[in-house]
């Protein structure tokens, strides 16, 4: 494969963008684990928000390294990308933080995925709980007093 310099270069500066987003959608998992061990879900909202806008600009970069490679008519894999950046060892290394990075944040992503499927559960246990008491009659009527509860079978009936 035929490396035209420009194309190094661009590709280690779009490596280096890559670096930096993934390096603070790490920064936001971390808020975000934290948000949901203190089950502080009203913050989570904002913080949602702004997670969708990291992940898109993570994807568009993403992207232009596809369509970049798809230019020269080569896959877009980590033994092109290291023959591309082998005469840039500072963008070799930042690739390899890269790979690193991207690692570690699909890992937070799923822990986060299951503290999130793990509060969905106790909230769903909690309604369950709160719904089977609203089935049961109510024992004080609107004046305090305590009022019999039938067992649904009347007496004299057979």
């Amino acid at each position: 494969m035929a490396i035209d310099p420009g194309f190094a270069q661009r590709l280690a500066r779009l490596i280096q963008e890559e670096r930096t987003g993934l390096q603070g959608f790490i920064a936001l998992l971390r808020r975000e684990e934290a948000l949901l061990i203190a089950t502080q879900i009203d913050a989570l909202a904002s913080l949602a928000e702004e997670k969708t806008a990291l992940y898109r600009t993570l994807q568009r970069l993403s992207d232009e390294r596809v369509v970049m490679f798809a230019r020269l008519g080569a896959a877009v894999n980590d033994a092109n990308i290291r023959v591309v950046l082998a005469d840039l060892p500072d963008a070799l290394g930042a690739w390899q933080e890269v790979v690193s990075l991207a690692a570690e944040a699909r890992e937070r992503n799923r822990v986060n995925g299951q503290l999130i499927t793990e509060r969905l559960q106790n909230n769903q246990q909690a309604l369950s709980v709160l719904l089977a008491a609203a089935e049961h009659p109510q024992i004080y009527g609107p004046d305090g007093q305590s009022r019999p509860t039938s067992s649904g079978r009347l007496f004299g009936s057979a």
